[in-house]
């Protein structure tokens, strides 16, 4: 235990966090004696937390290094989150930074290390994302905040994520859809309550990368144009009540054929797809929804 407490001080006090990598996070050096004695309250769960770290480890396919003292905040504690550092707050492991149901509550994009890639914030309390939570994270390569209480997005907030390619915002209440990065090859913003007048009509028609497409369980009306590189498009229960022969093929060339688009859902809307036997001729499979 002693051993513990001294390894647990002396990273508290150094202002640097080596990496598994090797790479240096920056932290404040200056922490508040608050703050010291909600540490040293932990350090009695290392051990009993060791385990739990080591799966969340295999969970993000990351190596795991057992000398590495980041925790996961498990149990409540005086201090706030947003006064507490983010890798004392999560856990953070070879540029992952991964805070899922944070105890105290998390209410905001924490505060990143620069060599962030990967950011798992699912299950806690996010409200809104600001145009300066990932505007000096340009090493971001995906984004998961599933479900947080996200209802908005200020329209810059990923515009500066030139690596970005996987964003999954489901389970929040957005009613509109911001900007998104040009190299995103998965999206998802299933179960929110988004609606036609919220995604602009070409809102993914420069996404020339993209791949997973889904839209499920939300208040859409119509099918957003979608690019030719998509495979999957989801967009099941939403109030979707028509699609005509420009929705996924090309009505001016009966020629026409789309192989990569192999899935599409569309189950669980008012539109009858047995109306327009025209519109999916140009697709190797029929999409999965009412037709009769």
């Amino acid at each position: 235990m002693g051993t513990v407490r001294m390894l647990l001080f002396s990273v508290i006090l150094s202002p640097w966090v080596l990496s598994l990598t090797g790479k240096h996070f920056n932290q404040d050096s200056t922490l508040r004696l608050k703050q010291q004695d909600v540490l040293f309250d932990r350090e009695v769960y290392l051990e009993a937390r060791r385990s739990k770290r080591e799966a969340a480890a295999l969970w993000l396919g990351e190596d795991y290094d057992s000398r590495m003292v980041f925790l996961p905040a498990d149990e409540p504690d005086d201090a706030p989150a947003s006064e507490l550092p983010t890798c004392l707050l999560c856990v953070c492991l070879t540029g992952s930074v991964y805070c899922e149901e944070v105890v105290p509550e998390m209410t905001a994009v924490p505060t990143l290390p620069k060599e962030t890639a990967y950011l798992y914030a699912r299950y806690n309390k996010i409200n809104k994302i600001t145009n300066k939570d990932f505007a000096e994270i340009v090493t971001l390569k995906r984004i998961d905040l599933t479900g947080n209480l996200i209802s908005e997005i200020q329209d810059g907030a990923f515009s500066k994520l030139t690596l970005l390619e996987e964003l999954n915002l489901a389970e929040n209440h957005l009613v509109k859809l911001p900007m998104l990065p040009g190299k995103l090859t998965t999206f998802n913003a299933n179960h929110n309550q988004l609606k036609t007048k919220g995604v602009k009509a070409n809102a993914f028609k420069k996404l020339r990368q993209l791949v997973n497409l889904f839209l499920g369980d939300n208040e859409l009306e119509a099918v957003p144009v979608i690019p030719e590189t998509v495979r999957i498009i989801h967009l099941q229960n939403n109030n979707i009540t028509d699609v005509t022969s420009d929705t996924f093929c090309n009505g001016n060339n009966t020629y026409y054929i789309r192989p990569n688009l192999i899935e599409v859902r569309l189950d669980g809307n008012p539109v009858l797809l047995s109306k327009s036997p025209d519109s999916f001729t140009c697709l190797k499979s029929l999409p999965v929804g009412k037709y009769r």
